[in-house]
């Protein structure tokens, strides 16, 4: 396994925490309220779930590598 793989995968995976950790922060009565009256998530929610998307995709790529063959 080389560092870029492992890297990737450690992304990765924290990606998808941050979106998890996001998703459940939006069902927070805070969350509730602020999207009652504004229509938005708060925005700590907000960075979550963008930064575990972002997070994610650039994982994925390190994972994938180059010409789109799987390096696993």
């Amino acid at each position: 396994m080389n560092g870029r793989l492992a890297v990737g995968i450690l992304v990765l995976v924290i990606g998808i925490a941050l979106v998890v950790v996001g998703l459940n922060s939006s069902h927070s009565v805070a969350d509730r309220v602020s999207n009652t009256f504004t229509g938005r998530f708060t925005e700590a929610t907000t960075w979550y779930i963008v930064g575990g998307i972002g997070a994610s995709v650039l994982g994925l790529v390190m994972v994938i590598g180059k010409g789109g063959k799987a390096i696993v």
